[in-house]
């Protein structure tokens, strides 16, 4: 299987994850901070969670040694701090997508669950991750319209017909 695909994940995660910050830190306070009716109640929340998963996975992926020591954490409220980190692990996840080769996609990979460590395959880890960051932005996405916010269009990054020009620097690598 060609890595190219994992890596283009990773660049569109990280332009989906810009793309959908810059409309939040935008929002006013009471409408980010506002309770929603939805799974984690807020955004704020919902961003978190998104952020704290990506933080553990990609300390599986990497080997880090953080586990699930990544959860012992306070919610980061500030929308700009909590874009700030979770651009910076946007890009911890394309170097790492970037860095891997044929024969180490196919990895186990080491993951420390509430009832002890499981082993999953690298690929397979990528795709969960590439997929559980989708469905909660998806969420997000969802909850802005509920804040009266217009969501941005988050998924016109990989065909050249139709890309937006916000996603050319993430897809040059840039």
């Amino acid at each position: 299987m060609s890595l190219e695909p994992f890596i283009r994940q990773a660049q569109n995660n990280a332009w989906a994850n810009a793309t959908l910050y810059a409309a939040v830190t935008a929002m006013p306070a009471d409408g980010y901070t506002a309770a929603y009716p939805s799974f984690f109640g807020s955004i704020p929340r919902t961003l978190n969670h998104i952020y704290e998963v990506d933080l553990f996975y990609i300390d599986a992926l990497t080997n880090g040694g953080a586990g699930r020591a990544v959860f012992d954490r306070d919610d980061i409220m500030d929308p700009a701090e909590l874009a700030a980190a979770q651009a910076k692990s946007d890009a911890q996840l394309i170097r790492h997508c970037a860095g891997l080769d044929e024969a180490r996609l196919h990895d186990d990979v080491t993951v420390e669950r509430l009832n002890g460590p499981t082993v999953e395959r690298r690929d397979y880890l990528l795709l969960h991750l590439f997929q559980h960051q989708v469905h909660h932005r998806g969420q997000v996405h969802s909850l802005l319209s509920q804040a009266g916010i217009d969501p941005p269009q988050l998924d016109d990054f990989f065909l050249e017909f139709g890309r937006v020009e916000t996603a050319t620097p993430y897809w040059e690598g840039q």
